[in-house]
């Protein structure tokens, strides 16, 4: 629990508000061990908790009435500089900590403007803090803790330099935290000789898996992907749910596909616009999106929370994306599901994934267009329950009454359901269907590791699917088994 972490009122107050209950694993392990200001490494995968982790003992050891950046989270992409903020902000609101986030794609005279303010904390990427070290627009020299998140995909993409550059402007005397999925040897050297003595914290792989996650497989095959996805979609009436595609096509196709079946979907790839993946990041958020559509590395970071449903549509290409993949849903202790689509010539890849996360799928029956048409019969007719048991009906008890009187009870009853269900219609669509993953014997005799990742490839042929359209709505998330 978290009052058992000696943390301040105001701390404990914003952390009730967040509705966090319990602190997971790596909290739990890390908050007493910063708290006395221990340098750290924590290898934990993404949705373990990590932001609230290093954020609350970060503001706790604020000087609210000191002007100077006191704390500075170095973070691989934009978008999780930004969430890993917003999330800060939350921990910090009753304390009145001021955090900024600085990245790339953002008018840098913004963030001059309102580095100039004082901030207590600032998180950024690793291109844009150095940016404003050089222009002198942001001073480290009392910096108390620094904290890099996701230092091995941020040694993926490049930043080494970079980030060892702002290593070396903030005063050797300071408190060092370095979270990692992995700990390849550069990420070691980092740790040897930048931090005192660190502590090492390590989530459990049986913890990282979130048992809390069903985990499915479906056969299929490629031509039949999108109608299997729609209907399970009709069937299961996600209340979040996020596609992952294996190329930026893909991704657009599938989310226009999608729009055209009449759910709400988007879609966020590399290619995009900051100010587009922004958008639709907040839409998603806000419910105003039900599906989005990524690729794995659009989804690094992300931290969104609700999330029920995650359709892997292609199977990645490596177990750690699928990790991460399903580790947007069943967060903060709340259950989730994920579904993968197997190609007949996928099979192996799929117990190589068994394998890393030592638990097994389920085969999972895809549901015929009947039974899709009536999950989305019975979505409404609890949308009408629902309706039913909240009262304030009263004004349409008159015409109510009038129609029963003229009409049969069952056949009213129908009509309604047959004005709130989204019949099946034949909008066709257009899907590029690409090969399946590379089969072990296709692959240079050299290449063993199944972590190697194959090349896939897209052939010219494309497919019209005509299927049902039954609209997404409601709030209902049960899973559709075998």
């Amino acid at each position: 629990m978290f009052s058992e972490l000696n943390l301040s009122p105001s701390i404990i107050k914003s952390v009730n508000r967040m509705g966090f209950e319990e602190a997971t694993p790596i909290q739990a392990k890390t908050i007493p061990l910063s708290l006395q200001g221990k340098d750290i490494i924590g290898q934990a995968q993404t949705g373990t908790g990590k932001t609230a982790a290093f954020g609350i003992p970060l503001i706790e050891k604020l000087d609210i009435k000191n002007p100077n950046v006191q704390g500075i989270i170095i973070a691989p992409t934009r978008e999780l500089a930004i969430q890993v903020s917003e999330e800060l902000y939350k921990i910090g609101y009753d304390a009145r900590a001021r955090v900024l986030a600085v990245y790339g794609g953002q008018d840098i005279q913004r963030q001059i403007k309102a580095l100039k303010k004082n901030p207590h904390i600032i998180v950024g990427t690793p291109g844009r803090i150095l940016d404003h070290i050089k222009r002198r627009t942001l001073k480290l020299d009392k910096v108390q803790t620094l904290i890099l998140d996701e230092a091995d995909e941020m040694l993926n993409m490049g930043f080494i330099d970079d980030i060892e550059a702002i290593l070396s402007s903030v005063p050797e005397e300071r408190q060092t935290l370095l979270f990692s999925a992995t700990m390849p040897d550069p990420i070691r050297r980092i740790a040897e000789r930048f931090m005192k003595n660190p502590e090492l914290v390590r989530v459990k792989a049986k913890e990282m898996t979130v048992p809390l996650i069903e985990q499915y497989y479906v056969k299929v095959h490629e031509r039949e992907k999108f109608d299997v996805l729609s209907r399970l979609i009709d069937v299961q009436s996600p209340e979040l749910a996020i596609v992952f595609g294996r190329t930026k096509r893909r991704v657009d196709e599938l989310a226009n596909a999608l729009n055209l079946r009449g759910y709400m979907a988007e879609g966020i790839h590399g290619d995009l616009s900051q100010a587009k993946r922004l958008s639709v990041l907040r839409k998603f958020k806000e419910g105003k999106v039900d599906v989005l559509v990524a690729t794995d590395v659009a989804a690094r970071g992300l931290d969104i929370s609700g999330v029920t449903h995650v359709y892997n549509y292609d199977i990645p290409q490596d177990p750690e994306s699928y990790v991460h993949r399903i580790g947007r849903t069943g967060r903060a202790g709340k259950e989730g599901m994920a579904i993968t689509f197997v190609s007949p010539r996928e099979m192996g890849y799929l117990k190589i994934v068994e394998q890393t996360t030592k638990k097994r799928m389920n085969p999972m029956r895809p549901p015929t267009w009947d039974e899709a048409f009536e999950g989305q019969q019975r979505l409404s007719m609890e949308r009408i329950s629902e309706t039913v048991k909240e009262g304030n009906l009263e004004e349409y008890m008159t015409v109510a009454k009038e129609l029963l009187s003229e009409h049969d009870p069952v056949e009213v009853t129908a009509a309604v359901l047959k004005l709130l269900t989204k019949e099946p219609d034949k909008t066709a669509v257009h899907i590029t269907e690409e090969r399946p993953l590379p089969m072990k014997k296709d692959r240079d005799n050299n290449q063993k590791s199944y972590s190697r990742r194959g090349k896939s490839s897209s052939n010219s042929h494309s497919h019209n699917y005509s299927n049902r359209k039954p609209r997404r709505s409601g709030k209902r998330s049960e899973g559709y088994n075998k």
